[in-house]
């Protein structure tokens, strides 16, 4: 099932996760005077410094990206959901998914405690970590595009190659002025035209060079100090996973895989995921070896749901059994997030 992607999202990918300091402290909230179930526009400030300590991440349903929609459709089972939660925008509060008929009592039931209407800007280490997890995305649409131009599959490859432009640019397009990043909108928009028009192009492979070097330009744009430091690391890691998870759960239905889309971007997603954690290997095992071992082995498992590109006839795996792999990577995390914040704290 091909999704339609869409343009002029406001509100960061991961902008409703609630990040609480490692010093013990409050994270800044600024809440309008409206209360939250009367204003979709109510507004909370939130820092944060390490990690995200018994946060609850919550997705705003008045501008959420399709892939984080897709979360709702996997938990729920319900085909379309995320394209149906769109259309079915603004919403004042998060019970007018039942008013609208987008969902039953019963389902809204099963996910209110994951629905938002509220928008939250982050700073800090919070807002960071959130601009990296949306190029991460980009980086992961772009990389499964890449995959499957080199097997001359450029039908497949156009909507990987469009998601960075139509779901994720201009969700960041704020923090790349922000941060004086060149704009590479058109440099994405390009790409995606040559492909669609003439993929055997000699162009296509300078392009989508350009296109990738794009991306990691905007990336370094944070400090290398911050782009190396396990613990924002694995934040930006636990992002992009969770976003694999959601899809891969929208691609699984009665036992088969019935969205390859889907399905391809979460693979593109794990895979870059585990490239970050390369990085950042063998900082963790000093840190927690008992824990570098076990995300390395989680994420040895995870990498092989995904045997190839195109879609296999069965998932390797069920979307419970990937749910539980990431899980476990998330739970690592924490273990060596905890761990480093109480070394600073004794330091």
């Amino acid at each position: 099932m091909i999704k339609f992607r869409y343009i002029g999202l406001t509100v960061a990918t991961f902008a409703l996760v609630i990040l609480s300091s490692c010093n013990g402290g409050t994270p800044t909230a600024q809440n309008s005077a409206t209360p939250n179930n009367a204003n979709p526009a109510a507004q909370t400030t939130q820092t944060a410094t390490h990690s995200s300590h018994g946060s609850k991440k919550k997705i705003n349903i008045n501008d959420a990206i399709l892939s984080e929609l897709d979360k709702f459709e996997a938990q729920l089972g319900i085909p379309a959901l995320s394209n149906k939660i769109q259309a079915n925008r603004p919403y004042a509060s998060p019970q007018d998914l039942v008013t609208k008929k987008v969902i039953t009592q019963e389902q809204f039931d099963k996910i209110k405690d994951q629905v938002t209407t509220e928008e939250v800007v982050l700073t800090g280490e919070a807002k960071d970590v959130d601009y990296m997890t949306k190029l991460g995305l980009m980086k992961g649409h772009l990389i499964v595009a890449k995959q499957l131009l080199d097997i001359n599959q450029p039908k497949q490859a156009e909507p990987h190659i469009g998601h960075p432009v139509e779901e994720i640019y201009t969700d960041v397009e704020e923090q790349l002025k922000e941060r004086n990043v060149k704009e590479f909108k058109n440099t994405l928009i390009s790409l995606q035209d040559l492909v669609k028009a003439n993929p055997k192009a000699g162009k296509v492979k300078t392009d989508f060079t350009s296109a990738m070097q794009a991306v990691d330009g905007a990336i370094a744009a944070l400090s290398e100090t911050e782009r190396s430091k396990p613990t924002f690391v694995l934040q930006v890691i636990n992002g992009l996973l969770d976003a694999a998870n959601s899809e891969y759960g929208a691609a699984v239905a009665n036992g088969k895989i019935t969205a390859s889309i889907e399905y391809q971007d979460s693979r593109g997603f794990t895979t870059y995921a585990n490239d970050l954690y390369k990085a950042i290997s063998n900082q963790v095992a000093k840190i927690n070896p008992a824990a570098d071992k076990a995300i390395k082995t989680s994420m040895s498992e995870l990498l092989k749901v995904w045997p190839g590109v195109i879609p296999p006839a069965q998932p390797v795996r069920t979307p419970q059994e990937v749910t539980k792999l990431i899980k476990t990577i998330e739970h690592q995390s924490q273990k060596v997030i905890d761990a480093s914040a109480t070394q600073a704290q004794k330091s």
